[in-house]
């Protein structure tokens, strides 16, 4: 493999906004969903079980590997912060809320990201998000 500026250059993927995690270069990345956002929006992949007096959620396609208590799930969410996120293991769905996390941001290169597409979401999702909106006075 070539080398840019004595680091060891890796294969991109064909389809790399498919993938789940990049790892190529000194900054992770990795897709993460919001199982909250499965409850809120009564996604038809979302299946429940009761089991020792509890009951627990999960996604039936996958896209996230974890089962959750749906009592501490609906609690978290009332909260400020919300329940959060967590890993996504398969490729999101169209439906899925979804995000890019970023771990070591401060290794990132002179040139940025060097595998742009990752960071692109699946079809219905937007690509950026906005924090802050600026009206004109009235």
């Amino acid at each position: 493999m070539e080398t840019l500026g004595g680091r060891k250059e890796r294969e991109l993927p064909l389809h790399p906004q498919d993938e789940v995690e990049c790892r190529h270069c000194e900054v992770h990345c990795d897709k993460v969903v919001y199982p909250a956002a499965c409850v809120e929006r009564s996604c038809p992949f979302l299946y429940a079980f009761e089991e020792f007096g509890h009951t627990y959620v999960g996604c039936m396609r996958k896209v996230y590997g974890v089962e959750i208590d749906l009592h501490l799930l609906r609690a978290a969410a009332r909260r400020r912060d919300g329940f959060g996120a967590v890993k996504a293991m398969r490729e999101p769905l169209p439906m899925c809320r979804v995000e890019v996390e970023r771990c070591y941001e401060h290794r990132s290169g002179e040139l940025g990201c060097v595998n742009p597409e990752f960071s692109e979401l699946p079809v219905g999702q937007p690509t950026f998000r906005i924090f802050a909106q600026v009206r004109p006075n009235a």
